[in-house]
């Protein structure tokens, strides 16, 4: 989330070949640094999207090393999880391939 330094509004992503933010009040541009990663979240309300930059990624999700990739084999990856199913039942892992980036999930 970027807020507009002009105004304060909470700036809009425009996901184009050259991201960037937008506020919508005042129409200022800020250009997005890094690469990005959008993330669906799904509520009972509505579907929300979380959007984390590539270097921020980095920085907060924990890596195994108990897992291989299944595109290169590769043996680090980062890792979370999230409740893609009803309460009562367990979380899906999802892990990105330090490597090579690919992305997969495993259920418990």
């Amino acid at each position: 989330m970027e807020l507009c330094p002009k105004c304060g509004k909470i700036m809009i992503l425009r996901k184009t070949n050259k991201p960037a933010w937008i506020c919508s009040k005042c129409g200022y541009e800020k250009p997005v640094q890094g690469g990005i990663v959008y993330t669906k979240v799904r509520k009972r309300s509505g579907a929300a999207i979380m959007v984390v930059e590539k270097e921020e990624e980095e920085k907060v999700l924990p890596v195994t090393t108990e897992v291989a990739c299944p595109n290169c084999e590769a043996r680090e990856a980062y890792y979370w999880s999230v409740q893609t199913r009803s309460a009562d039942e367990p979380m899906t892992q999802f892990f990105r391939c330090r490597k090579c980036g690919h992305t997969w999930r495993e259920y418990a």
